[in-house]
């Protein structure tokens, strides 16, 4: 385990912050035991091969959690593409879990095209590094506090280090690395209690896709702030990779800078579910 630092310190848009709130309490989906403050069905979704994503686009995405986020605390947001629907149409337990949070959110752009094309004509792309960008850019104003788990040390400090320059205030509760093989009982105790001392609003996930999807509903009501997973969001703040111009974030191309920055580890994922996404979605209307 390596600790990396800790300073322990639906529509319609013109919702009202705050509107969704309830008296009573509601078990979530996946994780009975956790009993959620919102009722999740006043949001939009679109079904796609079984994913119930949110029909949203960035505006309300903001106003929502903004709005709402001590209601969110112990919750968790799935930031969902076409690779992780795709595993999920074919694995009914991980389909679970990224419809057992609050909500999942259309990151790639061919979800909210599709949405579009199914009657959600406002639906929007809300990818997960700009949903980041949009959460720090009101921090600290808000006076948000952030946590960040995964990825190594040194992609943490890098991170750490254009956050506070670019992002003025920013207050980073803590970071951690965890290691990449299975973590014990007892050190994912110590974990929980880490985080939690620290007091975070956000305890932003970068493991990557499905293991941090499986990582927040394992640790839903567990935890302290709203979880959200980012997969490359800490990459892409550390300056290790860089975004797609915005011409191809446009035309749904991101994922063909990506292919050409790591061709080794996305090439036979995006043959596979790419071509699985078409036919299912597209084809057999699923």
């Amino acid at each position: 385990m390596k600790k990396v630092r800790n300073n322990g310190k639906a529509w319609p848009k013109n919702r009202k912050e705050g509107d969704g709130q309830m008296r009573e309490t509601i078990a979530a989906t996946y994780n009975r035991a956790y009993m959620r403050k919102l009722d999740k069905s006043s949001i939009s979704v679109c079904s796609i091969l079984g994913v119930d994503i949110a029909a949203i686009d960035m505006e309300w995405l903001v106003g929502y959690i903004s709005g709402n986020l001590p209601a969110l605390s112990g919750d968790y947001i799935c930031v969902s593409n076409v690779h992780t629907v795709v595993t999920a149409y074919e694995d009914s337990e991980y389909r679970k879990v990224q419809n057992g949070g609050i909500m999942a959110i259309p990151d790639g752009g061919p979800l909210s095209s599709l949405g579009r094309r199914r009657g959600f004509p406002e639906m929007r792309r809300t990818a997960g590094p700009d949903l980041m960008g949009e959460i720090f850019r009101i921090s600290a104003d808000r006076e948000y506090r952030h946590f960040f788990y995964g990825s190594t040390e040194e992609t943490l400090e890098k991170m750490a280090q254009r956050l506070e320059a670019e992002y003025r205030g920013i207050q980073i509760a803590g970071m951690y690395s965890p290691p990449f093989g299975p973590v014990a009982a007892e050190k994912d105790s110590e974990i929980v209690g880490l985080i939690n001392t620290a007091r975070a609003d956000f305890v932003w996930v970068g493991l990557g896709a499905p293991k941090q999807e499986r990582w927040m509903a394992g640790h839903q009501g567990r935890l302290k702030g709203l979880m959200i997973g980012v997969g490359a969001g800490f990459d892409y703040f550390a300056g290790n990779i860089r975004r797609a111009p915005e011409w191809m974030q446009r035309n749904n191309l991101e994922w063909l800078y990506r292919l050409k920055q790591e061709p080794r580890r996305l090439l036979g994922r995006y043959v596979y579910t790419n071509a699985r996404f078409i036919w299912e979605a597209y084809v057999r209307g699923k």
